[in-house]
């Protein structure tokens, strides 16, 4: 798509084209071409691969905080198990 921009008198047409050609928004067309461009290092934001790998890291986040509230709650438990006052 890129490549045709010299045949169409704006960006705005172009993509009103392309979004018609694919059955989608225009809008949609418009966000592809702007991530592309991130991902293209052509403009500025965050790329692609870069949201993949936020979207990892704060899963893993997530995971890594449920296990550790769990230890929290086993560390309580066997500490009080092992506290001679409660025998």
């Amino acid at each position: 798509m890129t490549e045709h921009r010299a045949e169409y008198s704006s960006e705005r047409a172009l993509h009103i084209q392309v979004a018609d050609s694919l059955g989608v928004s225009r809008e949609s067309v418009r966000r592809w071409v702007m991530q592309y461009e991130v991902d293209a290092g052509q403009a500025a934001g965050v790329s692609t691969e870069e949201r993949e790998e936020l979207r990892r890291l704060r899963a893993e986040n997530k995971r890594l905080r449920e296990v550790n509230e769990v230890l929290k709650s086993a560390t309580i438990f066997f500490a009080g198990e092992l506290d001679p006052r409660n025998r």
